[in-house]
């Protein structure tokens, strides 16, 4: 299948605590969607500036209308709905002649266009979102390592990254954030409690949380969040390996994999665990589903002149063991691509909970002033031709994982699948 050149990522996010701007390499997708503190602000890697179309490159001097319409333009241009939510998109290319008089006007005005998509995955990115979009993921990041999201008009942890000052400090997915630095959260914008939580290496922030009714503060000192997503760690059957995939954002995710290749193919089995993986870029997912598949689709892309598009496996296959799949209600996206991909192979045993259910592909589209677009494209179906959005994938085996066994540091879904292997050696 070799290298794919059109990056795709799963999962928009804002995240908290870089502060290095992104170089653009690939033309940027995503597959994503929530919001994450400490690492590069909404994550979308493998992108390149996109050649716009000459009809882009406007004249007109306003250039608010010029900016407003170069939207319009892209979304007429490439919206996977062609019906544009079942109203009349050319209505909008006029609906505010001669109205626009500042930059902030035409921000206002996209993204009221773009609202009455009902897509909230589709939205307009001012320049500073835009260019904490385009954040590296290569580069230096500072910052704590959390994913938050506003649920309920609460600013809550989705989850904590792998080795960072977040996790070290002992902070959960469902905390709610109620303090930032005796600063109360509650009715401030997730970009705003991410400007709060960000800050230079070696500093410090105070969050205070609520967890279950009881009130906790964690003092954490920010640092720089290296971006690994491939974790190993030894279990007390040293026939089975254990094999973590935190996200797959990292453009150096497929060397990370190599670089424990020829430890895990010593192994008699193998836990792959996507438990909180919001996803990352398409090329991943699909390329190191490649490596446990020996034949079949791995996903299909689907646009909106419904032309389908199939990813199969290459044939190359690295790891031929029986494998078990950990999956819940965090993982997303380019995890679904993935987990999907085992499972209607009948290449793993997924164990764990409902995923998330995000199925749809974004594009990130540079716009001038420095502002953009996240544009959903098309959407992917697993092999079986499953369209997997707000509906997730289930797992062959449930299992659940409750605030009690993390209280007592138990893990039901590993033993789970612990044990489903050992029957299968």
């Amino acid at each position: 299948m070799g290298t794919l050149k059109n990056r795709y990522t799963g999962f928009q996010f804002v995240l908290v605590g870089l502060l290095t701007v992104m170089r653009l390499h690939f033309t940027k997708f995503l597959l994503f969607g929530f919001f994450l503190i400490g690492l590069a602000t909404t994550i979308l890697t493998g992108c390149q500036t996109l050649s716009l179309n000459p009809g882009f490159q406007l004249k007109n001097s306003n250039q608010a209308e010029q900016l407003y319409d170069e939207a319009w333009r892209a979304i007429n241009e490439e919206y996977v709905d062609n019906h544009f939510n079942g109203q009349s998109w050319q209505n909008w290319r006029t609906h505010y002649k001669n109205k626009l008089k500042t930059l902030d006007d035409a921000y206002v005005a996209i993204a009221t266009m773009t609202t009455t998509l009902n897509d909230e995955y589709t939205r307009f990115l001012r320049p500073r979102a835009m260019k904490e979009q385009n954040l590296t993921i290569d580069s230096r990041l500072y910052g704590v390592g959390i994913q938050i999201s506003m649920l309920k008009k609460r600013l809550v942890v989705l989850a904590t990254l792998d080795d960072t000052p977040a996790a070290r400090a002992g902070m959960k997915p469902k905390d709610v954030i109620t303090h930032i630095n005796g600063y109360e959260a509650s009715g401030i914008s997730v970009s705003d409690a991410a400007d709060r939580i960000r800050g230079k290496k070696g500093t410090w922030v105070s969050l205070t949380l609520l967890r279950d009714g009881e009130q906790l503060v964690k003092k954490i000192q920010r640092d720089e969040i290296k971006l690994k997503s491939v974790f190993t760690r030894d279990l007390k059957d040293k026939q089975i390996g254990y094999l973590r995939f935190s996200s797959f954002i990292s453009e150096t995710m497929l060397s990370e994999v190599k670089a424990v290749e020829n430890e895990l193919k010593q192994k008699k089995a193998l836990i792959i665990d996507l438990r909180g993986n919001y996803g990352g870029l398409f090329s991943n997912a699909v390329e190191i589903a490649d490596m446990f598949l020996k034949k079949g689709d791995i996903v299909s892309i689907v646009n909106r002149e419904k032309v389908i598009q199939h990813y199969e496996a290459n044939g190359s296959q690295v790891f031929k063991q029986p494998v078990a799949v950990l999956i819940d209600a965090g993982s997303a996206s380019a995890s679904e691509i993935f987990s999907g991909a085992l499972k209607d192979n009948h290449r793993g045993t997924l164990v764990g909970e409902h995923t998330f259910g995000k199925g749809l592909v974004q594009k990130i589209t540079p716009l001038s002033q420095g502002a953009g677009l996240n544009i959903t494209i098309s959407k992917y179906l697993t092999p079986n031709g499953q369209d997997i959005h707000k509906k997730g994938i289930l797992p062959d085996v449930k299992v659940a994982y409750t605030a009690a066994d993390l209280k007592n540091a138990k893990d039901p879904q590993l033993d789970k699948a612990i044990e489903i292997l050992r029957q299968q050696l």
